[in-house]
């Protein structure tokens, strides 16, 4: 292995233009309901420009671009995202299940299923709901989700950050559409 060269970052923004995300990737949308963290939303449009993902919700009151903040965790990934923000979820969220997407929320419930055993439906795209740092997602969202997906966890603390969350949840969605 004496010949391995690291790859430069224009090495790796040339593979990068090469490849692109599987559809259903392309189609799926993300929301960041009162999340509190700048830091966390910078890392989550990182997160949804590396998975290629089509767009970040931010709702409630997490904070929105442009801010240094988001900009310094972000590395400049908001200028490539779509990214919108609402005043009202709800009524987004029924605007998204009459465009026929499938309402994933992110949360540990007495109905959760483990995202390793979760089978996104074939015919409707996808919109992931992730929550409050603290909270999770508000009670008053429960009957907005159609699926309930929590993250295999082992250890002694019961959460993850929520830009950790994000992650781990869209490359499990990206292993599901690969193939």
């Amino acid at each position: 292995m004496t010949d391995v060269r690291k790859l430069t970052t224009k090495d790796i923004l040339s593979q990068n233009k090469k490849r692109s995300a599987p559809e259903k990737m392309q189609q799926l949308v993300a929301v960041l309901h009162d999340v509190r963290s700048m830091h966390n939303i910078g890392a989550a449009f990182r997160n949804a420009d590396a998975f290629g993902i089509k767009k970040l919700i931010l709702s409630g009151f997490s904070p929105c671009p442009p801010r240094p903040e988001i900009t310094k965790t972000a590395i400049g990934a908001e200028e490539f995202v779509e990214w919108e923000s609402t005043d009202s979820i709800t009524d987004r969220l029924r605007e998204l299940k009459n465009e026929r997407y499938h309402v994933v929320g992110l949360e540990q419930t007495d109905q959760s299923v483990m995202i390793t055993e979760y089978q996104p439906p074939t015919i409707k795209n996808i919109c992931l709901v992730f929550g409050n740092e603290v909270t999770g997602l508000d009670e008053s969202l429960l009957p907005m989700i159609d699926t309930f997906v929590e993250i295999p966890q082992y250890g002694n603390k019961h959460s993850l950050n929520v830009s950790v969350t994000v992650g781990v949840t869209l490359y499990a969605f990206l292993q599901k559409y690969w193939g």
